[in-house]
């Protein structure tokens, strides 16, 4: 597109100045002008509490010492807030070019002057239109109006701050990820690393650290394929740092991170270099421990070329290709521009903000949550959240195109209604950052970034507020030791039901197997591929296979006081084994049943050979869902509980010569390390018992103890020792429920102070959120004017209170139990081979009628595949 920017100082409502007053009027204001320094962030695209850009009706004002950027409806609101006056108001005229007698644009004089690096994502054809952009200092509250450029009458700091804005680079721009690959230095350990022969084979799934059993943030060592975790976060997230201590005990340098292979490589870590490498020669280093990734091959749209002819139906299917859809416009028919591969994030936020409880708790509190927003909105969750479900609700930015653009359109053959959406540049940067992936532009799971978002939800709920209530819900699970067949009943929190695909149940298995052969014969003779042919499954069998029990590896019966053979009645995984001789039962239940059930279809695996592989497959899957048979029992009558006893705490070899042999006094705990507990987020006094009874082993050993008590009822009860009186910590109250008094523990109150934190800051935010340290810190950096907003403050007490009554009478997590009949409202259904490829789109059913929602366009669905879908969304039916 041809950019033509004068930067003249055209008046829109504002005062001009007469030449001589320009700098006197910039004297008061000098101070707060500041030129942006390296790391400064400079909003010059997007408002930070709308979706106005500079080529909106009134342009964009940037602030000229913070920054951000705000529409003409926001700009007032940051003035009274911060009393800054002087911002830079940026405004794009886009014009139709003017045509020569053949028809072709005549050509522009180009002016250097344009607003460099402004994303304002102009859906319009390069051919047809110019740019032509305008600045302009705009002086609150008189809004005196300075045009520019002006370097005869402007002060040198003015001019360079303008000129500095003007040419910064957009605050999302990352490096190209080729150029960020080439910057990562060569491991000197790849080219001669030694790999032992000790016949280790890594499977594609199922991996867990070899020393504490965790599932995540593993890594393989390269040197001898050891699977070890990595180490722990702030927010209790990562691991316990075995992988470290590995290379520490035997000195392999170099490790992979499972999860990340791909066909481009993977993430390498160089313990002795202390940084994230490149390997070379990685794939020949993975193929030592049976992981092919050279046949991983794939091609620009994520499809395995011999994939690429059975997938065209599945995304013709999807998106409804071949059909006339109609363009839906107005309120909730907004659609979400492609950031490329963020089609993952927009099914997922268009399907979260069609529930109207999470309507109400964002954008119904509009006002108040804008107007106690923090010094940099960009920054706050629930603001971008706000933000985001106004824009995708509010239909101001899905407007049909008018009478006279249409008959236009028809004259030229070129009718295609054209859907501009909105960018969620700002939320995703937000939401994604200091995540690995999803902080990536590669594509992600639906399903995982609807848990993160969950968890964001929970961690930055709006006082007593929480939307993410309507997704909770309990699960029993029965585990059985099958040589005393005594059981143990267990609850846990979740927020999805994930289904397995029942393969075996498919109801067309001849077709699929003369398929099959034919597809085999066309390959070897080279001919083209016959019609893909689904497995068509019934969802009655995949709701069999949940409920089924699963082996479970290592049980420690609490009745033997030794690992024994159990069978837990799980959702997790679709195994169906005897073990013993024990009758497999539904042991897998519904202690609750959410008001909104989020159904996923588990269609992605790992082959053999490390090849991403998706179950292609066709779930009649229900309008209505009944579930009720599903709902929990309890212990049963004859059936006799395992004993409640905890299992032993395993010590590393290194540190045992340092465990006693009798319990420490309790004054003599290592308040350091129970300190580093407590600021992951536990409860206070259940760090004191971890420390305790772990014998001051270290913050890594009581961690492992805390994991293995979380889910017992007294987990954050004080300390109790026979001979010590009761209470080991006079005093000290429970961490997460301060006393009758609503005063947080002074221990708590310590750490925050330390931070450089007001004590009444503390204690008003420990008081906000019932004693939580993460959710504190969370809270003060959200209200940095706390003290200026009372009733705010009268109604967070007020929420304190109440979650201190509550928590006075153990509840368990909050739910919204009911009913377990529900009704279909939504669906995401995923395109491609892999979660680590492909498209997604989101069908959502509104008015009565079925609406398809594909990145940036909205239509009316006229044959939603629901049969087809990844993720499901279902409303519970008010009995």
């Amino acid at each position: 597109m041809q950019r033509r920017g004068a930067l003249l100082g055209v008046p829109g409502g504002g005062r001009k100045m007469a030449a001589g007053d320009v700098g006197e009027l910039l004297v008061p204001h000098m101070p707060t002008i500041r030129v942006p320094r390296s790391g400064d962030r400079v909003y010059k695209s997007e408002c930070a509490f709308s979706y106005d850009s500079p080529s909106s009706e009134g342009g964009l004002y940037v602030c000229m010492n913070t920054f951000l950027a705000f529409g003409r409806e926001h700009v007032e609101r940051h003035f009274r807030k911060t009393g800054q006056s002087v911002y830079m108001h940026l405004k794009r005229h886009v014009r139709e070019k003017v045509r020569g007698a053949s028809g072709g644009a005549l050509p522009k004089r180009r002016n250097s002057k344009i607003f460099l690096d402004l994303d304002t994502d102009d859906d319009l054809n390069s051919d047809n239109y110019e740019y032509e952009d305008e600045a302009k200092l705009v002086i609150f509250p008189d809004h005196y109006e300075i045009a520019l450029p002006n370097i005869e009458e402007l002060p040198a700091l003015v001019t360079i701050a303008c000129d500095a804005v003007l040419n910064s680079k957009s605050p999302y721009r990352k490096p190209d990820p080729d150029t960020w690959e080439r910057e990562l230095p060569v491991s000197k350990y790849a080219n001669n690393l030694t790999q032992l022969d000790n016949g280790v084979r890594i499977p594609p799934s199922g991996w867990k650290c070899a020393r504490c059993d965790l599932r995540e943030n593993l890594w393989l060592n390269l040197t001898d394929g050891s699977v070890l975790c990595g180490k722990w976060f702030f927010d209790s997230s990562g691991g316990n740092g075995h992988a470290l201590e590995h290379y520490r005990d035997m000195g392999y340098p170099l490790a992979v991170k499972l999860g990340t292979i791909t066909p481009d490589g993977a993430d390498v870590y160089s313990f002795q270099e202390e940084e994230p490498v490149l390997d070379p020669h990685l794939a020949k280093h993975l193929v030592h421990f049976g992981i092919d990734m050279l046949h991983m091959h794939g091609t620009e749209n994520g499809l395995r070329d011999n994939d690429i002819k059975p997938r065209v139906s599945e995304w013709e299917v999807i998106q409804e290709t071949g059909t006339k859809l109609k363009p839906m416009y107005g309120p909730g028919y907004t659609g979400l521009k492609n950031l490329g591969n963020s089609c993952y994030l927009s099914s997922v936020m268009q399907a979260i903000f069609s529930i109207p409880e999470f309507q109400r708790a964002y954008v119904g509190n509009l006002p108040r949550i804008f107007d106690h927003s923090p010094l940099d909105p960009t920054q706050d969750f629930n603001t971008q959240m706000t933000k985001l479900g106004h824009g995708l609700l509010s239909g101001q930015y899905s407007k049909p195109p008018v009478k006279s653009e249409l008959i236009e359109q028809v004259m030229k053959e070129e009718h295609k209604p054209q859907q501009n959406g909105i960018s969620p540049r700002m939320f995703k940067a937000f939401v994604s950052k200091s995540h690995p992936e999803f902080s990536s532009n590669r594509q992600q799971d639906a399903q995982e970034f609807f848990l993160h978002l969950v968890n964001l939800v929970e961690r930055n709920r709006i006082g007593s507020e929480n939307p993410s209530d309507v997704f909770r819900f309990l699960v029993e699970e029965r585990t059985q030791c099958c040589q005393t067949r005594k059981v143990r009943y267990t609850e846990r929190v979740d927020y999805l039901m994930q289904l397995p695909v029942a393969m075996e149940a498919a109801t067309n298995k001849d077709e699929l197997i003369a398929y099959e052969l034919t597809r085999r014969e066309a390959e070897a003779n080279r001919r083209p591929l016959p019609e893909l042919v689904r497995a068509r499954i019934p969802f009655s069998a995949c709701l069999q296979a949940f409920s089924e029990p699963e082996n479970v590896d290592d049980f420690w019966s609490s009745a033997l006081q030794a690992k024994s053979a159990g069978v837990k009645g799980k959702k997790k995984k679709r195994k169906k084994k005897q073990l013993g001789g024990v009758t497999s039962c539904r042991t897998s239940r519904f202690a609750s049943f959410p008001e909104y059930l989020v159904v996923q279809i588990k269609k992605f695996t790992f082959g053999l050979d490390w090849v991403p592989k998706k179950f292609d497959v066709s779930i009649d899957m229900p309008d209505l869902l009944d579930i009720s048979h599903l709902r929990a029992r309890g212990l049963q009558p004859g059936e006799e509980e395992l004993p409640d006893i905890s299992p032993p705490i395993v010590i590393p070899d290194d540190s045992k010569d340092r465990l006693m042999n009798q319990l420490i006094d309790p004054s003599d705990i290592d308040e350091s390390s129970v300190m580093q507990l407590a600021e992951m987020g536990f409860p206070l006094e259940a760090c004191r018992k971890a420390v305790y009874f772990t014998g001051n082993m270290g913050a890594e050993v009581a961690f492992n103890w805390i994991i293995v008590h979380m889910e017992e009822p007294d987990f954050a009860e004080p300390l109790t020792i026979p001979g010590y009186g009761g209470a080991a910590s006079a005093g000290a109250s429970v961490f997460g429920a301060a006393g009758l008094d609503n005063q947080p523990p002074e221990e708590v109150i310590a750490i925050i102070t330390s931070m450089g934190f007001p004590r009444n800051q503390a204690v008003q935010a420990l008081r906000a959120t019932n004693g939580n340290l993460e959710r504190a810190l969370d809270w003060i950096f959200n209200h940095p004017e706390f003290e200026e907003d009372g009733d705010f403050m009268i109604e967070m007490e007020n929420n304190a209170n109440a979650n201190i009554i509550s928590e006075a009478k153990p509840e368990g997590p909050r739910v919204k139990d009911g009913s377990g009949m529900y009704e279909l409202f939504a669906f995401i259904s995923h395109m491609g081979t892999s979660t680590m490829s492909g498209h997604y789109v989101c069908h959502i059913k509104k008015e009565g009628r079925w609406v398809i929602y594909n990145d940036h366009k909205v239509c009316a669905s006229e044959r939603p595949p629901k049969d087809l879908g990844y993720m499901y969304f279902y409303r519970r039916i008010p009995s």
